[in-house]
């Protein structure tokens, strides 16, 4: 008898839901606390706060990793984020159900590397900010049609190559003098400083390119060496930078009076094109020849009407004598106006003064009434005619007191009608008191 065959166990058979969900179990037994460190790539802040980002392998193997920062974690942070920097994360894997994706919820991120030079970055900018370094009114005005450029670089970089073919073919004739120097390592900065020296000491050019091309933080770290940047701000020549590509950005793009994209963008705005300018001194020259032109017309017509004044004189003297004429009607004109409104006025005046007169003559006509009558009023033989008698002395003085008199004195009395004498009994005299 055959023994029997034993079978192979069956699996168990999951749904999607219950794998994943067992998946994310292990994984959060297995890795429920842990760190990771690489490069930052694609990272968006959504509306709601939270961060969604790619990590990638610092190493540059092929190996990236799907995050999520939510909105408590991202509130936490003291810096701001960037592609391309190096960072630590530290926190959880977890499997993303809906789409079955495993994906790394972030608790805390630290930057590490170039995230730390890139802070460095930031720092250097704010103190040079706030010194002023970079204010525009610092800023030197570019030369519109420089004879020599000036380009510091190294000779052995393709920066150097792309800023003379460009000056060679927009504006040959514009010299250039090239300063020599490290741009790279911990050596550029001095290298560099002393280039920006003999640049100052020679003062040979009329502007200067600083360039080099692109690369890392770290590469063009020796752009934000804080020396090199106010060297080139305080730099007599008006300078371009022409630093890295569009992307790239360094202290020295701020601080230099002009910053271009690229070494060879700085060399067209450092040299004009010449067939730009020779096409504008084509469209001058036309211009003034056009020009020279219409005024050349003009005067060519003024010129026919003087002759043509010239040979008609009667022409000229008929007009001076239609001129002469009307100025001696106008005169004459003038006159007659003149003679009448000095007539009217005189007439006017002589009604004014006769009416002046007349009011005057009455005025003093009614004073002299009003005197006559207080003068009336004060007459004593008015007073005499109301039954009163004077008494007068021997000279004709009024005595006004029995005081006034003596014994025997001879008086006179009057009336309103009649003057007589009369003497005063002896037994009356001025020294009887009290009677």
């Amino acid at each position: 008898m055959a023994e029997p065959v034993s079978l192979p166990p069956v699996p168990q058979v999951w749904s999607v839901a219950s794998l994943l969900l067992a998946v994310s179990d292990a994984l959060a037994a297995r890795f429920s606390a842990c760190a990771v460190q690489g490069e930052l790539s694609g990272f968006t802040r959504a509306a709601s706060g939270h961060c969604y980002f790619t990590l990638k392998d610092g190493d540059g193997e092929a190996a990236s990793l799907r995050c999520a920062m939510f909105r408590r974690a991202a509130s936490l942070l003291d810096f701001s984020p960037r592609d391309g920097q190096q960072v630590e994360l530290r926190g959880r894997i977890a499997v993303y159900e809906p789409r079955g994706e495993m994906q790394f919820v972030v608790e805390s991120m630290r930057a590490v590397g170039a995230g730390s030079l890139y802070e460095q970055f930031l720092r250097l900018k704010a103190k040079l900010q706030a010194e002023g370094l970079f204010d525009a009114g610092r800023k030197k005005p570019l030369p519109r049609h420089p004879a020599r450029v000036g380009v510091l670089t190294s000779l052995a970089g393709a920066a150097l190559h792309d800023v003379l073919t460009t000056i060679a073919r927009r504006a040959p004739h514009v010299a250039v003098v090239v300063y020599p120097s490290l741009v790279q390592g911990a050596d550029a900065p001095e290298a560099i400083l002393a280039a920006l020296a003999a640049v100052d000491t020679r003062r040979e050019v009329d502007i200067l390119i600083v360039a080099r091309g692109g690369g890392s933080i770290e590469d063009l770290w020796a752009f934000n060496d804080e020396r090199v940047v106010r060297t080139v701000a305080n730099l007599s020549v008006p300078t371009i930078a022409g630093v890295g590509h569009e992307t790239d950005v360094t202290l020295v793009d701020f601080a230099a009076d002009l910053r271009a994209a690229t070494p060879t963008a700085a060399a067209e705005l450092a040299a004009p094109a010449r067939d730009e300018l020779l096409a504008q001194l084509d469209g001058l020259a036309q211009l003034v020849a056009r020009r020279v032109r219409q005024r050349l017309d003009r005067e060519a017509q003024r010129l026919d009407q003087r002759a043509l004044q010239l040979a008609r004189p009667t022409a000229w003297i008929h007009r001076a004598a239609t001129r002469l004429q009307s100025a001696d009607v106008r005169l004459r004109q003038a006159l007659h106006s003149g003679l009448s409104r000095a007539s009217q006025a005189s007439l006017r005046m002589a009604d004014r003064w006769r009416h002046a007169g007349t009011i005057r003559r009455l005025q003093a006509q009614s004073r002299l009434e009003t005197l006559a009558m207080r003068l009336a009023s004060l007459d004593p033989l008015r007073v005499l005619a109301r039954g009163y008698t004077l008494v007068l002395d021997d000279e004709g003085r009024a005595l006004m007191s029995a005081r006034a008199t003596r014994p025997g004195q001879t008086v006179a009395i009057r009336w309103t009608d009649a003057t007589l004498p009369a003497r005063l009994d002896p037994a009356v005299g001025g020294d009887r008191e009290g009677e």
